[in-house]
């Protein structure tokens, strides 16, 4: 049995969690310690129990309270040298101890979960998901993608579970607020994943397996979650991939805890 809970997930902050009966980690910790500590309270998690955090990037919005999380319980950091190198500030609050250094395609074990990280193209120094496998079963969690690659959907193929961006959708995101340079950087090669092409790389998954997808790491600004929910339906709808008995689609929160998703 695994489980998966999206803590917190937009682009104001993420948190993941994931659990077998004998391995608890969170993904990111990217909102203050406080509010992390409470969304796992709030699932009956004691944080202290946790066996450790993966991080995917150094952007603020992933790390935000990562060295003061990990510092107050103890919890060793799973990260590659590069990200580490780039956020000094959540570094120097890391014990030395809890520093677990890891080279991306590198397999490695945490408890009875293996976990493998993948190169994903955004603007952070070494970003990167990750296929996390309990026996037979595999989850991916796959966000911060300026565009899909033939290397992604190898590595998420046979997933049973996947986590993906689905930030924007191009038409709200030319009409918002933001600056022009920051709506390119969104749009560009190393930015954020639209919805239709979320869609489009669900639809191709269907065929390796995924039984369940939840959409993340939507923008506030450039997106809606029923919007992104009805976008990658759509997708899904015209493949012929797809049966509604087989496969759940469901959009994580911004500020509130997801359910607990069994894979």
């Amino acid at each position: 049995m695994v489980n998966f809970c999206s803590l917190y997930s937009g682009s104001s902050g993420n948190s993941l969690f994931v659990e077998t009966p004998n391995t608890r980690l969170l993904v990111d910790a990217g909102v203050s310690s406080k509010k992390i500590e409470k969304a796992l309270l709030d699932i009956n998690v004691e944080p202290s129990s946790l066996d450790g955090i993966l991080v995917t990037h150094e952007h603020t919005d992933h790390v935000q309270g990562l060295g003061t999380f990990s510092k107050k319980f103890d919890l060793p950091v799973f990260v590659n040298q590069e990200t580490l190198d780039a956020m000094p500030k959540q570094r120097d609050k890391i014990d030395s101890k809890n520093i677990k250094t890891f080279k991306i395609a590198d397999k490695f074990s945490i408890g009875d979960l293996d976990i493998k990280p993948f190169s994903i193209p955004h603007d952070a120094v070494n970003p990167c998901g990750f296929n996390i496998w309990k026996d037979d079963k595999k989850i991916s969690i796959a966000t911060d993608i300026g565009h899909i690659t033939n290397d992604i959907l190898k590595n998420l193929e046979e997933s049973l579970f996947i986590m993906l961006e689905a930030n924007y959708d191009p038409e709200v995101l030319r009409c918002s607020s933001y600056p022009f340079v920051l709506k390119s950087r969104i749009a560009g090669p190393t930015g954020h994943l639209s919805n239709e092409m979320a869609g489009k790389t669900i639809s191709h998954l269907l065929k390796s397996g995924l039984k369940k997808a939840m959409l993340g790491h939507l923008s506030k600004e450039s997106n809606f979650p029923e919007l992104a929910y009805q976008t990658v339906l759509d997708e899904l709808m015209s493949s012929n991939s797809f049966d509604k008995t087989s496969m759940n689609l469901s959009v994580a929160s911004r500020d509130v805890h997801s359910k607990l998703i069994e894979i």
